[in-house]
């Protein structure tokens, strides 16, 4: 089928290339009834303008850049969908930009994109947004920033969050509630700011309940599967092993459920686990993980939002948008053993 050119727009609705041009761009200065002609045209022969094209063509970038250290994790996807829709609503694109610091050159890589590709605005999450030297870059040529969970600098951008810390507390005391009192703690990727606040929420339950953890309980993982396992093995190896495992994901919370059938521990008669972000992971796996579920979908949503949205217009440095979690009690989860 030959491609629908804005000529051909053009031609069908009685005006110039360039009055389509500004219309597509939302442009001023286009008298009503020409704008609704020229509308009604591109719906009726489907024509999809470039994002490129549109760029050059007008003083306004339809392309939000998203920021990622891992833009094949799970947790990346789940931005991903968010954004993507959003994008398409509000007629941008979305272009996804991997930042590998471990490359010596990836400064000078990343400014030369910015100054051949115009931006919108751009979308850092974990860690990266938290990279005070990537935030200077993006400043330096005038992209706009909104940042998902940062932290650090919390009013130097707009920001969109959920409450980690107040997530985590909510787990450990639902644990704490079913008689648990010997518990594991699997922490997270140290680079992420959300692996601070969640070991905070589960030192405020535990201090409140009066409980002591002694050191061997708590590992270090980095929200990997593998380091789950590493951590698990430490824990549930021990000859008095917990009644319980909080683990910071659902990656990690499925490595302990998989020590725990080697070690011929029984979930969640003899241990109950719980992870962290609702991953599809926790639904696949038997028994099903009781998790907390993070908005990442509707958080990506929000910070497109607050950069090309309706929310662009409260858009200041102390811009937060914070979305509600939910905790999901499954097959995982039961009464500590006595």
């Amino acid at each position: 089928m030959k491609t629908v050119t804005i000529k051909d727009v053009a031609e069908r609705a009685g005006v110039s290339p360039k009055t389509v041009s500004r219309v597509i761009n939302d442009e001023v200065h286009v008298r009503p009834e020409v704008r609704e002609q020229a509308m009604r045209v591109v719906a009726e022969l489907d024509y999809r303008p470039n994002a490129f094209a549109r760029g050059l063509s007008s003083a306004k970038s339809f392309l939000i850049g998203m920021f990622f250290d891992d833009p094949a994790s799970v947790y990346a996807a789940d931005l991903q969908r968010g954004a993507l829709t959003r994008c398409r609503a509000l007629s941008h694109h979305l272009l996804i930009e991997e930042v590998d610091r471990t490359q010596p050159d990836w400064m000078a890589r990343l400014d030369a994109t910015l100054r051949t590709v115009k931006l919108a605005g751009a979308v850092l999450t974990p860690p990266i947004c938290d990279w005070p030297d990537l935030i200077d870059m993006l400043e330096a040529n005038e992209v706009p920033i909104v940042r998902i969970a940062p932290g650090d600098a919390l009013d130097r951008t707009p920001q969109v969050r959920m409450d980690d810390r107040a997530a985590a507390r909510e787990v450990t005391e639902k644990l704490i509630a079913l008689g648990h009192r010997d518990i594991g703690f699997i922490k997270g990727n140290p680079t992420h700011s959300a692996t601070v606040r969640r070991w905070e929420g589960f030192c405020d339950a535990i201090a409140a309940a009066g409980i002591s953890i002694p050191p061997k309980r708590v590992l270090q993982g980095d929200f990997t599967f593998r380091s789950g396992l590493i951590a698990a093995e430490a824990i549930l190896g021990d000859s008095e092993p917990p009644t319980a495992i909080f683990a910071s994901n659902d990656e990690m919370a499925l490595a302990a459920l998989v020590v725990a059938m080697r070690h011929q521990i029984a979930v969640p008669s003899a241990l109950s686990i719980v992870g962290f972000d609702d991953a599809p992971v926790s639904r696949m796996a038997w028994p099903q993980l009781s998790t907390v579920r993070q908005p990442n979908p509707e958080m990506a949503a929000a910070a497109i939002d607050l950069l090309v949205g309706p929310g662009q217009q409260t858009r200041d440095g102390s811009a937060c948008v914070e979305l509600p979690y939910e905790f999901i009690e499954r097959g995982s989860l039961a009464t500590a053993r006595h």
